[in-house]
């Protein structure tokens, strides 16, 4: 067995260079057809997920097979191979069946015991069966992978450690409100009628929203989901549309769940600020999102040029970027103590318009131009030339980038919750979860009033504070003694043709042997003869028997794969009879296994 896998995942790269690395339906085709044609890869399978790639293939050199397994993922999914190596982990034999296996009990999930991993790896299977690219080795050791999986699920409580994405990432949109309290009565939009969005929907229902409506790309894939959903006793009322009419629902909806493979964005800035805007019947308003004077939309690829939107009690200067100076070139005393109120508040000036929570920063070291003084010192801002003595530009930049620290500080206090700190202190009138990869909703969004997102980046800080359950270890255990086994069977298998190339040859020993002695003595009647070849037959099986059970004991162990190739010499076996037993034999499993279980 020379098992390699070449991958990366949430676990060794960041959100953005797994965006960019995503690999499309056609592109995962084209990648394992690249892979077979490559001279280390026999048989290849490509698992591929929202937050993982992983290339898996049976190469006859590992050095070789590394470049060209790397090189392969760089060229299909469009990231300079420079770049990729960095974030690029490799495992090879018993480390690589150890790797795919934690992957399928939902060990190195982004949610840790999702079960939603093993569809995927089935998924993977199927793809590699129905390209051919699967051989042998692909099949029992994804097969194998399933059934772990299921074991881990079956036998330990590893559900408790983690859920669904889908799950996971609702929790993150009600924050401290239990998801079925916070979902009740709403109206929610699935985006996409895949396998992860089918699973939305159906968890939306599960959970208490009045009602689903699915826009797909595909009409009738739609319609079918919606028609699930009405079936499901839920009691949810659910409808299908075209994707051209998802622009227009998100006035009507609250929640909002997008994953397509899409590769451009489904849903703009622009189409979520003018939802916001407009709001359902009977909402309460929200505050445009403000825009550059004589453009209906700001495009959200670049920084808009906003009002500065200001928290209950504190009055914002002008941007930063705009500080006034007096005829003298110094900074207008009126923003100097605007910015010390703040300061002294614990609060900052916004940067660019967007809000910002009051953070209070306990035991921080004070201002490094001592503009922090100023608000314990009416007398100095009250006086705005009094607040300038000795204060310029530079000292300003000083103060704002003190205040931002001070900031990031006070929220790495906090724990994180994958939803951004500002919006939990403003009603939410729109909820947006978006699980593809590459992303499906504008990153920028959040900067909207009332809205709410939480996305692939955002569900991977959440989770890295999640608590592992005890659950876990056991877990862990099956692992191990399920790679064990699997290594042990891969290596006896390996010698299971030359031992029936060795029993072949003594059939046909036995078969001359007797041949001849018909020649010698015609004259054994039928019963004779029989008996004469049931004897000779039982001598050459009981010679036979102890060597071939001691080596196949001994092949399953590490390191006993040259047993076979030692009994290949010792009884002069033709290498070409051993290699037809073993394409016969993997075509019989082959045949056996069909597609994946």
């Amino acid at each position: 067995m020379s098992l390699l896998v070449v991958g990366l995942s949430h676990r060794s790269a960041p959100v953005s260079v797994l965006e960019r690395a995503s690999l499309a339906a056609d592109a995962k085709v084209k990648l394992l057809h690249d892979t077979l044609a490559a001279e280390p890869a026999a048989e290849a399978a490509v698992l591929a997920t929202c937050n993982r790639i992983e290339l898996y293939a049976d190469v006859d050199k590992f050095h070789a097979g590394v470049a060209e397994l790397s090189t392969l993922l760089a060229q299909h999914s469009g990231v300079a191979l420079e770049e990729l190596t960095p974030y690029l982990y490799v495992h090879y034999e018993d480390r690589a069946v150890h790797h795919l296996f934690s992957v399928a009990c939902g060990l190195d999930s982004m949610v840790v015991g999702e079960g939603q991993i093993l569809g995927q790896i089935k998924d993977a299977l199927a793809l590699g069966q129905e390209l051919h690219t699967a051989g042998r080795l692909i099949n029992d050791l994804f097969q194998q992978a399933l059934r772990v999986g299921k074991r881990a699920h079956s036998e330990t409580g590893i559900d408790r450690a983690g859920q669904s994405l889908v799950t996971f990432g609702l929790e993150q949109l009600a924050v401290h409100v239990p998801v079925e309290e916070w979902a009740a009565g709403k109206r929610a939009l699935v985006i996409g009628a895949g396998s992860m969005s089918s699973l939305a929907a159906a968890t939306l229902a599960r959970v208490g929203v009045a009602e689903v409506v699915v826009a797909n790309r595909t009409a009738e894939r739609a319609e079918r989901l919606a028609e699930i959903l009405v079936a499901s006793g839920t009691g949810v009322a659910a409808s299908a549309i075209a994707m051209s009419g998802v622009a227009d629902e998100l006035a009507r909806v609250d929640v909002v769940v997008s994953c397509t493979g899409a590769t451009g964005l489904v849903l703009t800035g622009d189409d979520v600020a003018a939802a916001v805007e407009a709001g359902p019947a009977g909402a309460v308003p929200y505050p445009p999102f403000h825009r550059s004077p004589g453009s209906a939309r700001t495009p959200w690829g670049s920084a808009p040029d906003p009002a500065p939107q200001t928290p209950a009690g504190l009055e914002l200067a002008e941007p930063e970027s705009s500080v006034r100076l007096d005829s003298a070139g110094l900074v207008d005393a009126e923003v100097v103590a605007r910015l010390a109120a703040a300061s002294a508040g614990g609060r900052r000036i916004a940067d660019a318009g967007a809000v910002r929570s009051k953070v209070v920063v306990e035991e921080r070291d004070g201002c490094p131009v001592g503009l922090d003084a100023l608000a314990s010192d009416p007398g100095r801002t009250a006086d705005g030339r009094a607040a300038l003595a000795g204060v310029d530009a530079g000292s300003l930049e000083l103060h704002g980038t003190w205040a931002d620290q001070g900031e990031a500080a006070a929220q790495r206090q906090q724990p994180r919750k994958g939803v951004r700190s500002q919006v939990d202190a403003q009603p939410v009138r729109l909820a947006l979860l978006d699980l593809a990869m590459p992303r499906d909703i504008d990153g920028a969004v959040h900067r909207i009033p009332g809205v709410r997102l939480v996305d692939i980046e955002s569900l991977a800080e959440a989770s890295a504070d999640a608590p592992m359950a005890a659950d876990v270890d056991a877990v862990r255990a099956i692992v191990a003694a399920e790679v064990a086994a699997f290594g042990a069977a891969q290596r006896a298998a390996h010698i299971t043709p030359t031992v029936v190339a060795l029993r072949a040859m003594a059939a046909e020993v036995v078969a001359m042997e007797v041949a001849r002695l018909d020649g010698r003595v015609p004259d054994l009647d039928e019963r004779q003869r029989a008996e004469v070849t049931q004897t000779v037959r039982r001598v050459v099986d009981k010679l036979l028997h102890a060597p071939t059970v001691r080596v196949k004991q001994l092949a399953s162990e590490p390191g006993g794969a040259g047993y076979a190739e030692a009994l290949r010499e010792l009884f002069d076996l033709d290498p070409q009879t051993v290699a037809s037993v073993s394409r016969a034999d993997e075509a019989d499993k082959n045949h056996d296994s069909g597609r994946a279980s």
